[in-house]
């Protein structure tokens, strides 16, 4: 029995039911990537974008929710929280890492969580231009591109590879992340600043990172990447209340040394 044979036909249906919407609005983004004449918005800043990709990756990932799942509840970047009462909600970002898509850099993916009663149940996160997927369903494991999930063996913070982020504020609010870049630095073999949350926690899951972590995130940001790096074995922690959503996600032999310089 594979592990993915694990799952009940219930959950494999859903997953193949991400997996669809996921790969359909992919074309979206991938019809419009480094195109000349991409329509770009601000939302409030010049920092933090929307594009005319986003809106139309969004639209095909709510029919299919629409159409599929009528009675869930539903919260995506772009439209914002339905306000249904559900047992069910889906929380989506249709183009994760908009601003590396603006400028014409690969590294962007669509993130897909199903929470049931405010648990996340299943995780899906899918990078067109690799064509690779993360996926987990909680308590049967992740899986990605070469099968099942595990995080990278390492003890030791030196030979580490840390990637993290900055939120849009960044420029007026001196609670920045630099700070914790400088501490954190010094200390390990390099950090990385990939824009994209949810690939950030898929490639802690996958083993290609060591750690990371962010502040003043959105659950869209961190929802499904979350799971499946919880799944792959990560220490996953949601560690401040007052910035939108802090994270960490690293392998165990090093999460509490990288917290000890970041917290």
């Amino acid at each position: 029995m594979t592990e993915q044979e694990k799952f009940t036909q219930q959950e494999q249906d859903l997953l193949e039911s991400v997996r669809q919407m996921a790969r359909e609005a992919a074309e979206v983004l991938r019809r419009h990537f480094r195109s000349r004449n991409l329509n770009i918005e601000d939302k409030g800043s010049a920092y933090d974008i929307v594009t005319e990709a986003d809106k139309g990756s969004e639209q095909i990932i709510l029919e299919h929710l629409h159409k599929h799942y009528p009675s869930d509840a539903i919260l995506s970047e772009e439209s914002g929280d339905d306000h249904r009462t559900a047992q069910r909600q889906w929380v989506i970002d249709p183009l994760d890492g908009t601003v590396n898509y603006s400028a014409g850099i690969a590294t962007y993916c669509i993130s897909i969580a199903l929470k049931e009663d405010g648990v996340t149940k299943l995780g899906y996160v899918y990078a067109p231009t690799l064509d690779e997927e993360f996926y987990a369903i909680k308590g049967k494991g992740a899986y990605g591109p070469y099968g099942r999930l595990q995080v990278k063996p390492n003890n030791e913070l030196q030979r580490a590879v840390i990637s993290t982020g900055f939120p849009y504020d960044k420029a007026t609010n001196p609670d920045n992340n630099l700070g914790s870049v400088a501490r954190v630095m010094p200390r390990v073999r390099g950090i990385r600043r990939l824009g994209s949350a949810a690939m950030d926690l898929c490639y802690v899951a996958a083993g290609w990172l060591d750690g990371y972590w962010e502040l003043n995130l959105k659950e869209w940001d961190a929802a499904a990447g979350e799971l499946i790096a919880i799944e792959a074995g990560a220490t996953v922690k949601r560690y401040r209340d007052d910035h939108g959503i802090c994270i960490l996600a690293a392998t165990p032999g090093i999460a509490s040394d990288l917290f000890a310089l970041i917290d």
